[in-house]
């Protein structure tokens, strides 16, 4: 391979003769070359060929932590090789969801004597074998290592070299220029076709037009040569047409499709691409399904799989969609919902692992009994599902008596033709398997099974974010099991009810708590408090804070409060606490209350009235070590009784916190005469209705019985 000297004027020339050498050597149809910034932890696009500038746009940034090749071949200093569409799919769902087109991809790093100085990214044509031929390995290696001298000999001499704001895109290689006898010629060959013919470079513009060509699209020459067509033709302002021209540029493969031109003219367009630009040869034909038509592969399209430009909208959606996704089944859902119509699916199933066994996560379209079959299917059965779910490798029969060759024992028919067993992989992780069932027959051409492994990127990705949101549900679930009080204790002469609902939103625990302490045979205490946040920090808090009141409980309620609190600013955990505490004298028919910055309770009388009862304030918990709570005595006749509550059941958007409270009031009032059980309930329901759910409530009445002690 030709060696970059330093006779160069400067290094960025010498980084421009490599990445060029790297295109000739190779035979590759774009190269990329990224800088790693001293100190830093991004890759930044400095040299491009092969592509405009502006194809590049979503690479010239790419953060080391991104699930991208090149990110990954500078990260562990190995090169990364990905020889289909598919291949890349399955590894790289994300870049693969932007250039959905067939190429080979090879990411190498660039490594100093310590570090690494940058990555090469180097892409052929889809035809390219899948594997990297030994020459070919052995001129990127070549090229790395130019790169390397010079970026290295730079550091030296202190003065690194850096990537500009965008990358330097090198021109292409053009062809010679003709003699006036062959550009005559050419222009004679080019009149005698039946169709129409343009150029179109790099940009997609157009250079050269016939006038046939323009005829058939509707325009004129002069008013078309040097604009994009999907820009100056209306009726091609629609993504197919740049996506094909894309397409057709990275991939550097033959293309075609067929087009309408209102209001009734069919055209076919062949697109043929280069380094320097695209070919196009534009004939009329009488209908959208013209079988003549090669496509990209080289093979009818399949009239069952949506268009690209299509079957990316609906990917895109999904992909928009998965990110609303919080639970497992919440994900299950929206594939049933999004992707059975979108893709033409008349089956599916979500399968993950426990245990070294296959669960049912949900399913649509397969019988129930076939579903059974799979459920509790150890890893090591020989069936596709689990054949895929090890290897990590997708499986695809384009109709049943493919699958039965494959697996004999298969009993998965149901009236379905064609099956598709994907592997969900998350980070190279297996989290599951994903069937899809089709009625008809279905050729899987390499751009379909591309998209579909995408897809299942996608749903990997969502399931694995899903399951780390059900474990720790289900951990806030057990943990405020054991922090809250499993049962009330039965006081003579009370009749107490209490109620928690976690927020709606958040991990569905919080710091709200609740306690009701038997003193003696005349005495108890209450206590509700609200840690700040709804999360296994702030319920962790609460049942120190709990355990705290609890063993003060029987003292004055100012000295319950201010032992509690003293032990909270020994803690410094960060978080405030907001506590109201109540002892409550039976035989005196009496209650002791002392408030940190509790909400007020509210006081319904025996003859049914609801007073809000506005204590004297005192600091939240844990801010000043020797803070003070003042105490109010209040009566608690028979038939009286107390509603303590949090935050989260009086704030209400867009309406004033003392209304809100009274608000309470008036369901308190109503519930006069009826069992705290059944109050309690109401007020959950009426909680429900005015409240956005953003928040945790916890929920304490105590009524004083006719029978109190006395």
């Amino acid at each position: 391979m030709d060696t970059v000297g330093p006779a160069m004027d400067s290094a960025e020339d010498r980084l421009d003769a490599a990445v060029a050498c790297a295109l000739r050597e190779t035979g590759a149809a774009v190269v990329m070359l990224y800088l790693l910034p001293p100190g830093e932890s991004t890759l930044r696009l400095a040299v491009l060929a092969g592509i405009p500038g502006e194809m590049a746009d979503p690479w010239v940034r790419v953060p080391l932590s991104a699930p991208i090749p090149v990110s990954d071949a500078v990260k562990d200093r190995h090169l990364v090789w990905l020889g289909s569409q598919e291949e890349l799919a399955r590894r790289y769902p994300r870049p693969a969801l932007v250039l959905p087109y067939r190429f080979a991809l090879a990411a190498a790093p660039l490594v100093g004597e310590t570090e690494a100085l940058g990555g090469l990214v180097l892409l052929w044509p889809g035809s390219h074998p899948a594997q990297l031929s030994p020459q070919e390995r052995a001129a990127v290696d070549g090229c790395c290592d130019d790169a390397v001298r010079v970026l290295r000999e730079e550091r030296e001499r202190g003065r690194p070299v850096a990537a500009g704001t965008g990358p330097r895109v090198l021109p292409p290689v053009t062809a010679p220029r003709p003699a006036p006898t062959e550009a005559v010629a050419a222009a004679d060959f080019v009149a005698r076709l039946p169709g129409g013919c343009c150029t179109l470079d790099m940009h997609g513009r157009i250079t050269f037009l016939t006038e046939t060509g323009a005829e058939l699209v509707g325009g004129r020459v002069e008013d078309l040569v040097g604009t994009l067509p999907w820009e100056s033709l209306r009726w091609m302002a629609d993504p197919l047409f740049e996506d094909q021209y894309r397409g057709a540029m990275i991939s550097r493969e033959p293309m075609s499709f067929v087009a309408l031109r209102p209001p009734d003219q069919w055209l076919s367009f062949r697109l043929y691409p280069d380094a320097s630009g695209i070919s196009v040869y534009i004939t009329p034909v009488s209908g959208p399904h013209t079988s003549a038509l090669p496509t990209a592969t080289g093979a009818a399209a399949s009239p069952s799989a949506p268009g690209r430009a299509v079957a990316l909208y609906h990917l895109m959606h999904l992909a928009a969609t998965l990110t609303e996704a919080v639970s497992i089944q919440d994900v299950v859902e929206l594939i049933s919902e999004q992707l059975a119509p979108a893709f033409r699916i008349q089956a599916l199933a979500v399968l993950t692992t426990a245990e070294g066994r296959l669960r049912i996560e949900g399913h649509r379209g397969f019988s129930a009994e076939l579903m059974e079959c799979f459920e509790g299917a150890p890893l090591t059965s020989h069936a596709p599902v689990t054949h895929v779910l090890t290897t990590g490798v997708p499986a695809f029969y384009r109709s049943f008596d493919e699958f039965l060759r494959a697996f004999p024992p298969a009993s998965l028919q149901e009236g379905l033709a064609a099956h598709a067993f994907l592997p969900l992989l998350a980070s190279g992780r297996p989290v599951g398997t994903l069937v899809l069932g089709y009625d008809r027959r279905r050729a899987f051409e390499p751009e379909e099974r591309a998209l579909l492994t995408s897809i299942a990127g996608l749903i990997a990705q969502a399931l694995d974010r899903a399951r780390l949101y059900d474990t720790k549900e289900q951990l806030a679930h057990s943990l405020q099991a054991h922090l809250l009080p499993h049962t009330l204790p039965r006081i003579g002469g009370l009749d107490v009810a209490a109620r928690y609902l976690p927020a709606t939103r958040g991990m569905g625990i919080g710091g709200d708590f609740y306690d009701v302490i038997p003193l003696d045979a005349t005495t108890a205490a209450a206590a509700i408090g609200d840690v700040q946040g709804h999360n296994v920090t702030a319920a962790a808090l609460m049942g120190q804070v709990r355990t705290a009141v609890h063993a003060s409980a029987g003292a004055p309620p100012a000295e319950v409060l201010a032992r509690t609190n003293r032990l909270l600013a020994d803690l410094d955990p960060g978080l405030f606490t907001s506590c109201l505490y109540v002892h409550l004298d039976l035989a005196g028919h009496r209650a002791l209350l002392a408030t940190a910055g509790h909400p007020p309770p509210l006081l319904r009388h025996p003859g049914g009235d609801t007073e809000v009862l506005r204590l004297p304030p005192g600091l939240l918990l844990g801010i000043d070590r020797d803070a003070r709570y003042p105490t109010t005595e209040i009566p608690l006749p028979p038939g009286a009784a107390l509603a303590l509550y949090t935050d989260g059941l009086v704030e209400v958007p867009g309406t004033d916190l003392d209304e809100s409270t009274a608000a309470l009031a008036q369901q308190f009032t109503r519930g006069s005469g009826r069992p705290m059980d059944a109050v309690a309930d109401d007020l959950v329901r009426y909680a429900k209705e005015v409240t956005p759910g953003s928040d945790d409530i916890a929920l304490l009445l105590i009524e004083a019985l006719a029978s109190g002690g006395g």
